[in-house]
C-alpha cells in the first residue's frame, strides 16, 4: 500500500571531515572558525550541538560515521567498508564472498627497510587514469575466486571468495608519511600482503605512471587492500522512518550505504570528491529530488581530502564552497516547499595536523522553516559553539530520529 507523502521535506548536508583542531597557520583557529560560513551560521543560530558518530572501540571512518548519522547503530549494522562500496558499484556479494577496498597508493621505496606511504590516493589520481590502471591489473591479479572491479579515482574493489576476513589490514590514510616496511615485509602469513606486493612490478612501468612522472605527479605504485567485510543486513530507511530517500555523493561508499537503505542514487555530473567538485550541481540535484522524495542526504568529500593533505587553506576553501554553493543554494530552494527541516554536519573530524580521521564528537546544526524565518542571530557553526551548547548525543544514531521527530521507541 502506498504511504501518504509527509508535508515536510528533510535535507541532510554533510561536509566530510569538516571538524578540526586549532591550526597555527590560521592564527590558532580551526578551519571552521577561519572560514566564512554565513549559511551554516544561520542554521547554527537555531540549534547546534555535538554527536558521537564513532562508537567506542570502532575505527573512525566515514562508513561508520555516516551509518550513524543516518540513524543506524554501527555496532549492529556495520560489517566493513568495502561491502558498502561494492553495492554502489553494482557488485552483489554472495554469502561466502569478502569484499576489500582496493586503493591505488603512492609509495617511496627508500630501502628494503624503509617504504614510505606518500599518498593514500596516488596523488589524487583521476578516475580515467585509475580505471586504465585497474583494467590492466586484472590479468595479473585475477584468478578463480578472485575478481577486481574499477571504481572512482583511487578507490577500487577486490572480491575474494572465502577471503581472509580477519586479515590484518591498515587504512592507508591513517599512515601517511609513515614507514610501512614492517607491515609489508612481515612474514606472518598475512595473505593480503603478497597480493599487494605482487602489484608493484605490474605498476612500475605502466603507461599512466610514465605519463604522471613526466608531469611531476605522484604515481600509483601499489594496490592497498583494506576495509574488508561481508554483505551487511541493513533495513530500508523507508521501513524504519517512513520516508522515501535519495543520496548524492561522488563517493562509492556513501552511495553504497544509500543503496542498502533503499535510497535513490542521484547522479550529478562533475561530482569528483575533490575541491573541484560540482557543488551547485549537488545542491540543485537535491532540490529537484525533493519534488518526488521526502528525504535527501547530500555528501561532500572535499574538506576531508584537504584534511588528509594537511592543507588548512584548502580546507577553508572547501568549507566555504560547501557553505555557499551547497548549504546556501539548498536553503534558497527549500523556501519553495510548505515546510522543511535541514541538518548540516561533519561526519567525523579530519584534523590537518594528523592527516587522518579522529573519533571526537562532530558538530551538527539543525533548523526548520519557521525557526529560520524568525532567526535573529546566535552562535556560529564551529566546534567551540557546538561544545558549549550543552546539546550532545552520546549515541550518534539517536540524532536522526530526533531530527525527523520520530519516537525512538517506535522506529524499529
Amino acid at each position: 500500500m502506498d504511504r501518504p507523502r509527509p508535508d515536510t521535506r528533510y535535507v541532510v548536508l554533510i561536509g566530510d571531515g569538516m571538524g578540526d583542531y586549532p591550526v597555527e597557520e590560521l592564527g590558532g583557529r580551526t578551519p571552521l572558525e577561519a572560514a566564512r560560513t554565513p549559511n551554516m551560521d544561520r542554521i547554527a543560530a537555531c540549534g547546534i550541538g555535538l554527536a558521537r558518530t564513532i562508537p567506542e572501540g570502532m575505527e573512525p571512518g566515514s562508513d561508520i560515521a555516516n551509518l550513524c548519522l543516518l540513524g543506524y547503530d554501527p555496532a549492529r549494522y556495520h560489517t566493513g567498508r568495502a561491502p558498502l562500496e561494492a553495492s554502489s558499484m553494482g557488485v552483489e556479494l554472495g554469502p561466502h564472498q569478502v569484499a576489500f577496498r582496493m586503493n591505488l597508493v603512492s609509495l617511496e621505496f627508500r630501502s628494503h627497510d624503509e617504504i614510505i606511504m606518500l599518498s593514500h590516493s596516488a596523488g589524487d589520481i583521476s578516475t580515467a587514469e585509475g580505471r586504465r590502471i585497474v583494467e590492466d591489473l586484472r590479468s595479473g591479479l585475477e584468478r578463480p575466486g578472485l575478481a577486481v572491479y574499477p571504481g572512482v579515482a583511487y578507490r577500487h574493489l577486490l572480491v575474494w571468495d572465502e577471503g581472509p576476513e580477519q586479515a590484518e589490514t591498515i587504512p592507508p590514510h591513517d599512515v601517511l608519511d609513515r614507514n610501512m616496511a614492517p607491515y609489508l615485509n612481515a612474514g606472518n602469513g598475512n595473505p593480503v600482503v603478497p597480493m599487494m606486493r605482487g602489484s608493484w612490478e605490474l605498476l612500475k612501468a605502466h603507461p599512466v605512471n610514465r605519463e604522471r612522472r613526466k608531469r611531476g605527479l605522484k604515481t600509483a605504485d601499489s594496490i592497498w587492500l583494506w576495509g574488508q567485510g561481508r554483505r551487511p543486513a541493513i533495513p530500508p530507511f523507508l521501513d524504519r522512518f517512513g520516508l522515501r530517500g535519495g543520496v548524492i555523493s561522488a563517493v562509492d561508499l556513501i552511495k553504497g550505504i544509500g543503496i542498502y537503505m533503499g535510497f535513490e542514487s542521484i547522479h550529478v555530473e562533475g561530482a569528483t570528491g575533490y575541491l573541484d567538485t560540482n557543488y551547485l550541481g549537488k545542491a540543485n540535484g537535491a532540490l529537484e529530488a525533493l519534488e518526488r522524495l521526502d528525504f535527501v542526504f547530500v555528501h561532500v568529500e572535499a574538506p576531508d581530502e584537504a584534511g588528509h593533505a594537511a592543507d588548512p587553506h584548502e580546507k577553508v576553501e572547501a568549507i566555504e564552497a560547501f557553505d555557499e554553493k551547497v548549504v546556501g543554494r539548498v536553503l534558497e530552494g527549500l523556501e519553495a516547499f510548505a515546510d522543511y527541516r535541514i541538518l548540516v554536519a561533519g561526519d567525523h573530524l579530519t584534523p590537518v595536523s594528523v592527516k587522518t580521521h579522529t573519533n571526537e564528537p562532530t558538530p551538527f546544526a539543525w533548523a526548520d522553516k519557521a525557526q529560520l524565518a524568525g532567526n535573529t542571530g546566535g552562535p556560529s557553526f564551529t566546534e567551540k559553539a557546538a561544545a558549549g551548547s550543552g546539546l550532545f548525543y552520546e549515541r550518534g544514531h539517536d540524532l536522526m530520529p530526533d531530527f525527523l521527530g520520530i519516537d525512538r521507541g517506535r522506529r524499529g
